[in-house]
């Protein structure tokens, strides 16, 4: 249900902004033969590449309980980052939005382009801690979101709230990265699919499925 919303929310946002004021990231780069990866790879990408060897194992992919683990185990040495952490559910929402090769788990490229989001996402969230209480508050958050690429109008910004902030509307890290996780490749495909640019797409029974069940 809240994903049928949150869809149809981004339709009604589409119609009374301008598109172009919404910016999800670039979607991950596609899956690369391993020699040419890494043939091409610059220094910082072999460290990269290095740390991601150790986290993802022999298999050379993440899944959703090995993301869960990193993510948690990074957050609980981060004392400014007020969390209850990052639970399977939402781990695996966002393996599934990333998973651009449809195997169940993060590669090389597509685990880096997650982990460079909520790099970029963490220093917003710190920056809109303006009371430093290790939340982002209710009267912070919209500016949060705006400063992320989401400008988000009312209506929808209500029910993201009502989803994923506390009773007082504050929201915490790990909400507020699974939030911004989802509604980036939302908006992304929504991009992908207003092929004019015109802010309204036309989607089938397939397409919204996929768009609902997979973002």
């Amino acid at each position: 249900m809240f994903l049928a919303k949150l869809v149809g929310g981004l339709v009604d946002i589409a119609s009374n902004f301008n598109p172009g004021q919404f910016v999800p990231s670039d979607p991950p780069p596609p899956r690369r033969p391993y020699a040419y990866a890494v043939a091409n790879e610059s220094d910082e990408d072999r460290q990269f590449r290095r740390v991601f060897q150790q986290i993802a194992g022999d298999d050379m992919e993440v899944s959703p309980n090995e993301l869960m683990n990193i993510l948690n185990r990074i957050i609980s040495k981060h004392a400014d980052l007020k969390t209850d952490g990052f639970t399977i559910e939402s781990c695996r929402s966002m393996v599934a939005v990333m998973d651009g090769d449809s195997t169940g788990k993060l590669g090389f490229d597509e685990f880096k382009h997650l982990w460079n989001n909520i790099k970029k996402w963490q220093g917003l969230y710190k920056q809109f801690d303006a009371d430093c209480s290790g939340v982002i508050g209710a009267d912070e958050l919209r500016n949060a979101f705006c400063a992320a690429g989401f400008p988000l109008q009312e209506h929808l910004f209500q029910l993201i709230s009502r989803r994923y902030s506390d009773e007082n509307g504050n929201m915490d890290f790990d909400n507020y990265i699974s939030c911004l996780v989802r509604l980036d490749a939302m908006c992304r495909a929504f991009k992908t699919l207003d092929t004019d640019n015109n802010g309204t797409i036309k989607l089938n029974v397939k397409e919204w499925l996929q768009l609902t069940m997979y973002s």
